[in-house]
């Protein structure tokens, strides 16, 4: 097992505008499950390319451990790697798939067959091991993958979207199961998703990327509670958090018929006299027609068993903005009702409306 460090690292593919990637700097602890995650050409499979050694540098540094293995070849590198198509040989069996690395190392057969073993009963493939990966399910070719990655001890697991083919039931199931596999192996893996509810299920930290710059490196509850800009804040969370514009005055943010109050320094902080508002789905008061806050209109009630979720659309100051409020699965407005929804004071997140950083939270008292 072994820490990695991304130091400054950039690649610049020749031809390109901008960086794949800019000055990444990120700490990996030993045994840590970090997930890297952002939309589609953030950045996030290149930098793992860039770790596992298929791509190459253009400047900065990559350490394992403490050794700089920048411009070390990949098999030296003693990592593993888990793709996205499990990337199996088909004319082999499941065993024959899982060993095929130790065989290429030089492993004897004996030792080879006994560490084979040991992962496919760990893994739940002992039964599978004669058979070939076409006589297997999606769920099961995946569990190969990830015990040809065991049987070799790296120091360091690579996870580049590896459930992106399974269904959707299937990919809770083993999500859950990777993330206890990781923590039971203690092995440093990094995991590349575009799906950031795996990314809040799974990592110990999560690293969101926007068009190859590194935003916020936090818990998944230091993510969802304090967002740096309206990036974050928009892509982490399921639904995502609420944005939209609201004035300001004196007596803090305006909001319908009721006044979200913001502490001095805060309300020095805000240029002019509107600000970026964020609210998450769960933090607001649902009243009935004519109640405290603004007047919405339903337009969509989503039932989900114990919550649901109400669709509407807010226009606080000209600018019109879709609004997803959590409401309760059994007892909820619905589609045309109008009811009157008012931000919990203390989860009122604040950016500004030019660059999107955040800027500062309400005060807590009402």
């Amino acid at each position: 097992m072994a820490s990695v460090i991304y130091d400054s690292t950039t690649l610049h593919y020749p031809g390109t505008e901008r960086p794949a990637v800019t000055d990444l700097d990120l700490t990996i602890g030993d045994g840590e499950f970090l997930v890297l995650v952002g939309p589609s050409g953030c950045g996030k499979s290149t930098a793992l390319r860039m770790l596992a050694g298929l791509e190459e540098v253009t400047s900065g540094r990559i350490l394992i451990g403490d050794e700089d293995m920048t411009h070390v070849s990949p098999k030296d590198r003693d990592i593993a790697m888990v793709f996205q198509n499990y990337a199996l040989y088909p004319h082999m069996t499941v065993a024959e798939n899982m060993g095929f690395a130790l065989k290429i190392a030089g492993v004897g057969k004996e030792e080879r067959r006994t560490r084979v073993e040991e992962v496919a009963e760990q893994l739940g493939l002992t039964e599978y091991l004669d058979r070939k990966p076409k006589a297997l399910s999606g769920g099961q070719r995946q569990r190969v993958a990830m015990g040809r990655a065991i049987v070799r001890e790296p120091r360091v697991f690579l996870m580049d979207e590896p459930l992106s083919n399974l269904d959707a039931k299937l990919r809770v199931q083993t999500r859950t199961w990777i993330a206890s596999l990781q923590r039971e192996l203690g092995v440093t893996t990094v995991y590349v998703t575009h799906d950031q509810t795996e990314a809040l299920t799974m990592g110990d930290r999560i690293a969101v990327m926007k068009l190859g710059v590194l935003q916020q490196v936090g818990t998944p509850r230091e993510l969802l509670d304090h967002p740096v800009n309206t990036f974050v804040a928009g892509f982490i969370g399921s639904p995502a958090m609420n944005l939209f514009t609201a004035s300001v005055d004196e007596q803090g943010l305006v909001f319908g018929t009721a006044h979200v109050p913001l502490a001095p320094e805060v309300r020095d902080a805000i240029a002019g006299d509107r600000v970026t508002v964020g609210v998450r789905p769960e933090d607001f008061v649902v009243s009935g027609a004519g109640g405290q806050g603004i007047s919405i209109t339903a337009t969509l009630v989503e039932e989900l068993g114990a919550d649901g979720y109400l669709f509407a659309d807010v226009d606080l100051t000209g600018e019109q903005s879709p609004l997803v409020v959590r409401v309760d699965g059994r007892d909820h407005p619905d589609a045309g009702d109008e009811v009157s929804v008012l931000p919990v004071a203390a989860r009122v997140h604040l950016f500004d409306i030019e660059s999107g950083d955040r800027i500062g939270t309400p005060d807590a008292k009402r």
